[in-house]
């Protein structure tokens, strides 16, 4: 059944680096609800696993020192949901997440399996990019930070370098502090489903909830890695909440994305549903933050 060569397990964060630097062409294994169905189905015949499953510090949601917001990467999606720092903070990533698989699926998986599988349709990943989330590695070198900008290098292939580990997500202050957000995710079924396009919005409004502050918007599906529509993000800046101004900038995302021709959906249907999930993600957002639109 689980064609594997040999399967290490790690007693500490340090062990587990050591055991990648010892066994260079190892693989991680942390929830396996990837990689163990991908060995089941003989994608990854003979390989080598080291496991990190039981390394307690690598989960969890806290605020640390510099008030990010640090999940840990072995937290699992179900944990992130009903976390009350998430719920709190950044409820809509919980929102996301909750929208993986099934229950089972989302007990077991987790967000640094999520992200480091590095598939575009990874519906934490364009909520995780909304809010300008920086990945903690940590390896031979010791610790480094990479900002989710820069941690998609192409499809299926993210910024780890050999014997390093993903250890946590970091979600700065700037980035979390009196911002509301939603995210959408069309499918072709309501549950059980990768998504055909998913979409991240959030925003903090100006004191008088009659302006933009910021908006961030964050697309899954709509290039071979998770994007952000930055001249959309631009446009809407320092505006007025008013209906033409979000439908523009609905309009406007269409310049930074690129969506593919897959069995799922065109790329013309994955264009125009990207429109309309901006909108009403945006509208949404704006209502959550306590704003209203006019005109």
């Amino acid at each position: 059944m689980y064609d594997i060569k040999a399967l290490y397990e790690a007693e500490s964060l340090d062990h587990a680096v050591r055991l990648l630097q010892e066994h260079p062409s190892a693989q991680i294994l942390a929830g396996g609800s990837d990689v163990l169905v991908q060995v089941r189905e003989g994608r990854r015949a003979g390989v080598e696993l080291v496991s990190i499953y039981m390394l307690d510090e690598l989960r969890g949601v806290s605020i640390d020192e510099e008030e990010n917001i640090r999940i840990g990467s072995l937290t699992s999606f179900s944990h992130i949901t009903n976390d009350p720092i998430i719920q709190k903070y950044i409820n809509v990533l919980g929102e996301a997440v909750d929208m993986v698989g099934g229950p089972q699926i989302r007990a077991i998986g987790t967000i640094g399996g999520n992200t480091c599988n590095g598939v575009t349709s990874a519906d934490s990943a364009s909520t995780l990019m909304a809010w300008d989330a920086v990945m903690e590695v940590t390896g031979p070198e010791g610790v480094r930070r990479v900002p989710i900008k820069d941690w998609y290098i192409k499809a299926k292939v993210v910024d780890l370098r050999p014997a390093e580990i993903q250890t946590a997500i970091l979600i700065p202050k700037e980035s979390y502090e009196g911002c509301f957000g939603h995210y959408i995710k069309y499918s072709m079924r309501n549950a059980l489903d990768i998504a055909t396009t998913g979409c991240s919005v959030n925003v903090r409004l100006s004191e008088d909830k009659k302006t933009f502050d910021r908006v961030r918007i964050g697309y899954g599906v709509a290039a071979p890695v998770p994007v952000r529509a930055y001249t959309a993000e631009e446009f809407i800046q320092g505006k007025e909440i008013t209906d033409e101004n979000i439908k523009e900038f609905a309009e406007t995302v269409l310049k930074d994305i690129n969506p593919r021709d897959s069995w799922r959906a065109g790329r013309a249907l994955r264009r125009h549903i990207s429109v309309v999930m901006a909108e009403r993600a945006l509208r949404e957002s704006i209502s959550l933050a306590g704003g209203v639109v006019n005109g």
